[in-house]
């Protein structure tokens, strides 16, 4: 089954609240897409905003192995020639040998927002099309709001389609704009359509708002859609778009699509972290395929069963999307969890039985004070080594001091001094920093960062902070998750305690020691 695979990240994506995308980040986005196998990659409006305009310009002398970048607009506006179209002509002028543009199909929609009549809006979908294809583009008619049409008017949005049909459009994309129809009336729509319009290429664009943009995708293409539009992790306006990473593996490990190569599959995971870090919004653990979590195992029971045989809690290998199976420890962990956990990171625990249980019933101990040991791998390798004894720390702490001054022009002042002893030695560092935290770190780096180079690229990325007792007020344990980074992996570390400034310095040299005990390859 040949699927066409339409991004609009760019485009649609960056309508996410909070969501910006730069000219030069739309370009590493797109060059990504392109390895992954994205067949159109839609680019934006031409014209319509200096970044866009220079993002078509720069796009131009990109060399992608197959994806179009697609401009986007719309029809000409009422009472306009084609040719005297200012949006037309941006498109045309983009460059861009394929253009998308969309149109009303919904009739209170030509009425009450474009404020025209009918017969209008059908020739304004006609003139544009023809206008585009006289240009010599491959041009993609967007049916907008084109369920909720059908669903008031089925014969007039079919005339709006069949109009853009006979003046040349590549293919007609059934959009769901408002995102709340639901599968089974999009799967009857789409027969119908089919039925009505023979031989025409039928696209899906959905949106999430019913939580069901995935499904009324896939289920199109059931119904005879072969051209699938979306954005990766499913970034959009309001609750979002259909999710492309959730789209192209259930098409091709589940539907027998070639839609993208399995070398290209592989790369799934990769290309939607790396949409999220460019876009600046956290990956979604839990996501679909592509989440950290996505095929974590949690329970003892399970975890001793997916390792006996994986495909009795996992629908797919995580290999084939680029993502990898993993077990996370805590109090529902069994002794197989534990091992599995250990072999992760290369310590052998198989023939240690009384080991893993004395550590399993301190996992249970700990947890019971605060400890949460699923998001803070490094913490647990880290308490592993030293009940194996092969653990070497890095220095040792004499003591600490932290100092706060908040000054009459209303400055806040922090100070933190350390002392410690590395190879026989005692260092005295001390460091001023925003806060508490940030003051330790920089005055423990300057106290060991001579002997360790490799702390230079150490940087901590997330500090969570969250209180275990609300009800014991300021006495409440506080449980600190510090994430770091070496710009090739992450790793999370946790402290717990009354004090919070001690529960962070334990989260702060656990994610130091495992930095370092695992420096990046160079």
């Amino acid at each position: 089954m040949s699927i066409t695979l339409y991004d609009t990240t760019l485009r649609d994506g960056t309508q996410r609240e909070g969501l910006a995308l730069s000219a030069e980040d739309k370009l590493r986005i797109a060059r990504k897409l392109d390895r992954l196998g994205i067949h159109y990659i839609e680019g934006g409006f031409p014209g319509s905003n200096p970044k866009d305009i220079e993002f078509f310009e720069r796009a131009r002398d990109l060399k992608l192995q197959q994806a179009v970048i697609t401009a986007f607009g719309s029809t000409r506006r009422k009472g306009i020639a084609p040719e005297d179209d200012d949006g037309l002509a941006a498109l045309v002028d983009s460059g861009c040998s394929a253009i998308t543009i969309f149109g009303k199909s919904w009739p209170v929609h030509v009425t009450e927002t474009l404020q025209t009549t009918l017969a209008e809006n059908v020739a304004m979908v006609s003139d544009s099309v023809s206008y585009l294809k006289g240009a010599g583009s491959e041009v993609f008619f967007d049916a907008e709001h084109f369920f909720d049409g059908y669903g008031a008017d089925s014969g007039y949005a079919i005339e709006v389609c069949r109009a853009a049909v006979d003046s040349g459009a590549d293919a007609i994309v059934l959009c769901d704009t408002n995102g709340g129809t639901l599968p089974h009336e999009v799967e009857r729509i789409v027969r119908e359509v089919r039925a009505t319009l023979p031989g025409v290429e039928i696209g899906i664009h959905a949106h999430n708002d019913a939580a069901c943009a995935v499904a009324n995708s896939l289920i199109a293409v059931t119904a005879g859609a072969s051209h699938v539009q979306g954005t990766m992790n499913g970034y959009g306006e309001r609750a979002g778009n259909a999710d492309l990473t959730a789209i192209i593996p259930a098409l091709v490990l589940k539907m027998d699509s070639d839609a993208v190569t399995p070398e290209q599959l592989e790369l799934l995971t990769e290309t939607s972290h790396f949409v999220s870090e460019v876009a600046n919004i956290s990956p979604n653990p839990h996501q679909p395929y592509v989440g950290a979590s996505a095929f974590a195992h949690k329970g003892g029971v399970h975890a001793s069963a997916a390792a006996r045989l994986p495909e009795a809690y996992e629908h797919v290998d995580p290999t084939s999307v680029g993502n990898l199976a993993r077990v996370v420890v805590s109090e529902l962990a069994g002794r197989a969890s534990l091992t599995m956990k250990a072999q992760e990171m290369g310590i052998e625990l198989t023939g240690e039985p009384e080991l893993v249980g004395s550590v399993l019933d301190s996992i249970k101990e700990l947890e019971h004070e605060g400890y949460s040991f699923e998001a803070a791998d490094a913490s647990l390798e880290i308490m592993l080594r030293k009940r194996l004894g092969t653990y070497e720390p890095f220095f040792r702490l004499e003591s600490f001091r932290v100092i706060m001054e908040k000054r009459e022009d209303g400055r806040v002042m922090t100070e933190a001094t350390i002392k410690l002893h590395i190879g026989g030695h005692r260092y005295i560092a001390t460091a001023e920093g925003n806060g508490p935290v940030n003051a330790l770190d920089k005055a423990l780096r300057i106290a060991i960062g001579r002997f360790y180079p490799h702390l230079a690229e150490i940087e901590l990325s997330d500090f969570k902070v969250r209180v275990l007792d609300e009800k014991a007020g300021t006495a409440a344990i506080t449980r600190v998750l510090i994430e770091s980074s070496d710009h090739e992996k992450n790793w999370g570390t946790v402290g717990v305690s009354e004090n919070i400034i001690e529960a962070s310095w334990e989260a702060l040299v656990d994610s130091i020691d495992y930095g370092l005990m695992h420096p990046r390859d160079e």
